[in-house]
């Protein structure tokens, strides 16, 4: 048994326990030996200390969703081998396109495993339509300079995307950000303007609905205006900010995502449901062309004419977990309205927690937060060098970390040279008290106050 967010004890000591129980375990037991040791070393995001990361705790309703899934097993790349949950993506997908804004008889989608495949789907697509020939048969035309063009606060898969897309992770241009880590409308209108200028091609602006470090939102409508004005595609990473479509009070910041091209969403974030949970969107089907593909003992032309959907050519995978089912099943269960109280109790306890950090000296804030993530970092009393107070932030989160007392995350803010460490709370459980993150905060002054003392003796 243990108690708080994690074990205590390094990464060493936790691998050597795994080791031994898994070299002592076989039989009947393995099962409830191995739940054990995985339960005694999970991190637990229901845990009010736990807040470092868009880790949500599931919902229970959403688990035993996930559970009738493992159980059944269907395989979404054909229809015999998922009749019901088939119909059952197709259903919810275009729900989840009403949600965002787009017409469902237009738009199609299919379910990720997250951001990350969504985002590379997105920008798959942006290539092939924004690019001279067949590129998913021919490759990048001879002398194509394609740019895609994202905020230096975007998330990383937007590079990883560029490289395996064959556009190279230089050819993602980033475009600098205000104190709120919104991209800049200027500066985004200069580059685009600066690459056409130099005859290269802006295949793709990638808007951040969300970004993971300050849940901060990108100008969408203006995105969208110049994304038509230079005949580029528009992405929106809406992987964590997607959930705010679910809030009344919240939705309104993400107005201008029905105007993009495509968009990404999580539910595994802000949507309480069991890793993954992902979703890809695009506004209109015709899009999605250049992924269809053909594979005789999956989607045949006779079985599609006699009726038999097949939802293979929108998918980069083949097997399929039918991770539509949980999502439909919560979303039965809370309502919209059910999930969006979720939601606004999270944004009201990332305002509360804002208000703890401003009102302890030994805290800066580093701004207001937008959706649930709040960045700030410990700032000892004594003197001392932006360097010095980046180390002592890193040294106390990992004192939290080696002593199970607390997760909490670690970012750089963008820029040059030292003083851009920050700590953050990423807040996604809507049971958490103002009272339980006034104790995680003083956990933190505790050990920031432990090491300025160790760094100083």
């Amino acid at each position: 048994m243990r108690a708080g967010p994690l074990p205590a004890g390094s990464p060493a000591e936790l691998a050597a326990l795994v080791a031994d129980g898994l070299a002592g375990t076989n039989g009947r037991s393995a099962l409830a030996r191995l739940t054990e040791l995985l339960a005694y070393g999970a991190a637990d995001p229901a845990d009010p200390a736990c807040a470092a990361h868009l880790h949500c705790p599931p919902l229970a309703v959403a688990a035993a969703a996930d559970l009738a899934v493992s159980a059944l097993n269907p395989s979404q790349d054909s229809w015999d081998q998922a009749p019901a949950a088939t119909a059952l993506e197709t259903a919810l997908l275009a729900e989840l396109a009403a949600l965002v804004g787009y017409d469902p008889a237009r738009a199609a989608g299919v379910l990720t495993s997250g951001g990350t495949e969504s985002n590379l789907m997105g920008l798959m697509l942006a290539r092939d339509q924004k690019l001279d020939g067949i590129v998913e048969l021919d490759g990048i035309p001879a002398g194509a300079d394609p740019r895609i063009i994202a905020s230096e606060a975007a998330h990383f898969s937007v590079q990883r995307a560029a490289a395996l897309l064959g556009l190279g992770e230089r050819a993602v241009v980033a475009v600098p950000v205000d104190r709120q880590l919104r991209m800049e409308p200027d500066a985004l209108e200069r580059t685009l303007a600066e690459t056409s200028w130099a005859g290269a091609t802006s295949v793709a602006i990638v808007a951040t609905a969300g970004t993971t470090d300050t849940g901060s939102i990108d100008p969408l409508h203006i995105a969208a205006d110049l994304a038509a004005r230079y005949g580029a595609w528009l992405h929106v990473d809406a992987a964590y900010g997607g959930g705010a479509l679910l809030s009344d009070r919240l939705a309104p910041l993400l107005d201008g995502i029905a105007r993009a091209d495509s968009v990404s969403l999580d539910w595994h974030k802000l949507g309480w449901q069991p890793a993954a949970a992902g979703v890809f969107l695009v506004r209109r089907a015709e899009t999605y062309v250049s992924l269809a593909r053909r594979a005789e003992y999956l989607n045949p032309v006779d079985d599609e004419r006699a009726g038999y959907p097949s939802l293979l050519g929108l998918s980069l995978r083949t097997t399929r977990r039918a991770d539509a089912f949980k999502l439909a099943v919560t979303l039965r269960t809370l309502g919209r309205d059910g999930l969006g109280r979720l939601v606004d109790a999270c944004h009201d306890l990332a305002h509360a927690a804002a208000d703890a950090v401003r009102a302890e000296p030994l805290l800066e804030l580093h701004g207001e937060p937008v959706l649930t993530t709040v960045v700030f970092r410990y700032r000892p009393q004594e003197a001392a060098d932006e360097a010095a107070i980046d180390e002592l932030n890193g040294q106390l989160r990992r004192l939290l970390l080696r002593t199970g007392r607390a997760v909490v995350g670690r970012t750089e803010l963008p820029g040059e040279g030292p003083g851009r460490v920050r700590l953050k709370l990423t807040l996604l459980n809507p049971h958490t008290t103002t009272g339980e993150v006034g104790a995680l905060l003083r956990e933190v002054v505790r050990a920031g106050r432990k090491v300025a003392g160790e760094r100083a003796g």
